[in-house]
């Protein structure tokens, strides 16, 4: 079990899917968590009082974290409520299923800030204090759909492989300041995004079923706990991968 007793941990998008599992697993390694949200206030406030119900703090905290003075207040926030942030989750992202056809610049730029300028924002907004405490934890949450076809569109192809692009020049980057940064790339979670038609049945994933949030939440802790791995994303999507 990762222990994180007296560690601040920050989920962007964390009140539902896979970032109400993870903001939940972080707490229940000792973590004091934030949970970002943009929309969804009920929902957020709901993982923070399951949070605190089992003995943790946590706090629920409104932030667009594609823009950068909503991110810069945010980590001021979570400083003031929480303290210094240790462990960064970058999980916030939009899912805008487009045919080639379909697709327009507008949801092209909406999905890179989303998805992928966010995690730049974010990253720049705490590394001063992880580097300053000698420790930090980066996790970002990308999908099988950086190296594969995808179902969402090409706009979100390339949101998530410049997410991958972001971890391994940070993790070359922070190896030295004592700071970890690794990807996760799940494909077909049972999440919002997958019920609303990414996918109707799991019938071509080889182990036959939809992964599970808290199946992402564990491997981001896996991450988390693990001082001497950096630069990495690991897969998670049923055995997809090796097709």
């Amino acid at each position: 079990m990762t222990e994180l007793s007296g560690r601040v941990a920050l989920v962007t998008g964390g009140s539902r899917g896979i970032g109400q599992a993870i903001a939940i697993s972080l707490a229940e390694a000792g973590a004091a968590v934030a949970v970002n949200y943009k929309q969804g206030s009920a929902e957020a406030q709901h993982v923070v009082e399951t949070i605190q119900k089992a003995g943790g703090r946590a706090v629920a905290v409104p932030a667009d974290v594609s823009k950068a003075a909503e991110v810069r207040a945010l980590v001021e926030e979570v400083g003031e409520s929480l303290g210094p942030i240790d462990v960064l989750v970058n999980n916030a992202g939009i899912g805008l299923i487009r045919t080639v056809d379909e697709l327009t610049e507008e949801d092209f730029d909406l999905t890179i800030a989303v998805n992928l300028k966010s995690v730049f924002l974010c990253t720049q907004a705490v590394i001063l204090g992880m580097r300053d405490r000698k420790w930090g934890r980066i996790v970002n949450i990308s999908s099988g759909a950086a190296r594969g076809a995808g179902g969402i569109g090409p706009h979100y192809n390339a949101s998530k492989a410049g997410m991958e692009g972001l971890t391994r020049g940070y993790a070359a980057r922070l190896v030295k300041d004592g700071i970890t940064v690794n990807a996760v790339a799940p494909s077909l979670i049972e999440t919002d995004m997958v019920r609303s038609g990414l996918a109707s049945s799991p019938a071509r994933i080889p182990l036959g079923r939809f992964g599970t949030p808290q199946e992402c939440a564990q491997v981001v802790m896996m991450l988390v706990g693990n001082a001497y791995m950096t630069g990495q994303t690991v897969a998670l999507s049923g055995g997809m991968s090796f097709l």
